[in-house]
């Protein structure tokens, strides 16, 4: 079979790029709709079914907005491929924005607006920006707590204008014997990644004497109902721990309440400080103590 001789174009020697003019920018080239798509699949583009959570909604449109300015479309050709990404309940209310707009000529900024407008709502809003006013740590970890106020705060920002004003919000968010110290001493931290590394740092020590306090509590009311009377009038027998009260009476539920701590006690309270609790001295925990060894 005679073979087809190749044909190469010359391309003339003056032949010139035609430019932009001067103060404009030149548009991407447009590029042909399944292409588009197939280039935007493989992108592992998130999905969004229409939640009405304005976190999720903000996560997926941060998502997506990340992956449109990489792969550098042109206004309409990302309104496009975002529209691909929305399933479900979204979907149905992508159509109803289609009947009363021409989606076609829709610029990038309109999209957000339509979404923002549908996905987060005013009420919803509302009570977003009261979940952060009273955000507390409770029973989450450190970087759990800073995980919730960071998305509940790009919800709010008016809340949070500046730096300053994000570490406050921090300090009255964490656990308040632990924002003290983190606060006390010459050089308070100015800058939220420092604020949360001395958080982490000190917080370490405190969560496990919490958790052992939380287990010693437990562990006691296990034991008070395992020693219980029986319908036969015998009491159980359970071995305990040793105690150094001689009177027996005289247990922790006649002490008064700590207006500090919350806690039946007597003395001085040193929640909030670095002294022992049992010795009242700097430099160790009361696992640690050599006077807890002693008696």
């Amino acid at each position: 079979m005679p073979q087809v001789p190749k044909v190469r174009q010359e391309v003339p020697r003056n032949f010139e790029v035609p430019l932009a003019p001067a103060g404009m920018q030149a548009n991407p080239p447009v590029v042909p709709e399944d292409l588009l798509y197939e280039r935007f699949r493989r992108m592992k583009v998130p999905e969004f079914e229409g939640l009405m959570d304005p976190i999720e909604a903000d996560n997926w449109l941060m998502d997506i907005q990340v992956i449109l300015d990489f792969m550098g479309l042109t206004e309409q050709e990302r309104v496009l491929c975002a529209s691909f990404a929305l399933k479900k309940d979204a979907r149905h209310w992508w159509i109803t924005v289609q009947m009363r707009r021409n989606v076609a000529a829709m610029s990038w900024q309109d999209f957000v607006a339509e979404f923002k407008m549908m996905y987060y709502n005013s009420e919803i809003l509302a009570a977003q920006h009261d979940e952060f006013n009273s955000l507390k740590q409770g029973s989450m970890t450190v970087l759990e707590a800073v995980k919730k106020f960071e998305q509940l705060g790009r919800l709010c920002p008016e809340l949070i204008p500046n730096e300053k004003e994000k570490v406050r919000r921090m300090m009255k968010m964490f656990w308040t014997d632990i924002s003290k110290q983190v606060s006390a001493g010459s050089s308070p931290p100015t800058l939220v990644s420092d604020y949360i590394s001395r958080q982490l740092g000190l917080s370490i020590g405190s969560t496990k004497i919490r958790s052992n306090a939380v287990q010693h509590s437990k562990q006691f009311g296990k034991n008070k109902r395992k020693g219980n009377v029986t319908g036969q009038g015998q009491q159980r027998n359970y071995p305990q721990k040793k105690s150094n009260r001689g009177n027996e009476g005289n247990n922790n539920n006649d002490y008064p309440v700590c207006a500090q701590c919350g806690k039946k006690h007597l003395g001085i309270c040193r929640l909030g400080t670095n002294a022992c609790y049992l010795c009242g001295k700097e430099g160790h925990y009361a696992r640690n103590c050599t006077f807890n060894n002693q008696n």
